[in-house]
């Protein structure tokens, strides 16, 4: 992993570590910001997973969770892509619940919720460009159509060298008819 690459994920998960490590221990303080879009989300939760709670803390808790473990693989360079992937997943209800600008009465606050809404966009882009990041090696897609490519070649050559060892075959008998004995 390059220096910049480190440096890059470690700045990137920083604002996911803190604000997950803070969702997680008081989750009271998103509450009331969170109910607009927990409030849809639960049903959906309900039926998909009935096991898993659909009460506005905890599932301010379980999103915490998720940005914190998120933040620390991304940090220490651990399953960097899909740790960028579920990251930038759960920077979309974050973002809509947290900075909704278009609701916004007072100028001041549009304003402030607008940069911090432009903020998270900048920040899901980040991830993913580290969701995409290959880290030069190649990635599933190339690796796949090489392996099939490989594979094509395999069974050209080995029908090719089928069919001359079935003419050497022939041949062979030919001359076998032809000798006496």
């Amino acid at each position: 992993m390059t220096p910049v690459r480190t440096t890059a994920r470690a700045l990137l998960s920083g604002i996911f570590i803190v604000s997950g490590a803070r969702a997680v221990a008081s989750p009271a303080q998103y509450a009331d910001r969170a109910k607009t879009v927990t409030d849809r989300v639960a049903p959906m939760i309900e039926r998909a997973a009935p096991r898993l709670p659909t009460d506005t803390e905890s599932l301010i808790r379980l999103h915490g969770a998720t940005q914190l473990a998120g933040g620390l693989l991304l940090a220490t360079g651990r399953l960097t892509r899909p740790a960028a992937a579920v990251l930038a997943a759960s920077l979309v209800p974050t973002t809509v619940a947290g900075h909704p600008f278009w609701s916004a009465t007072d100028p001041t606050e549009r304003q402030l919720h607008q940069v911090h809404f432009l903020k998270n966009l900048g920040l899901l882009g980040g991830l993913l460009l580290a969701a995409a990041d290959t880290e030069g090696r190649p990635g599933l897609r190339w690796r796949t159509t090489r392996a099939v490519r490989q594979g094509r070649r395999s069974v050209r050559r080995a029908v090719h060298s089928a069919r001359r060892d079935a003419r050497i075959a022939v041949r062979s008998a030919a001359t076998a008819r032809r000798l006496p004995g």
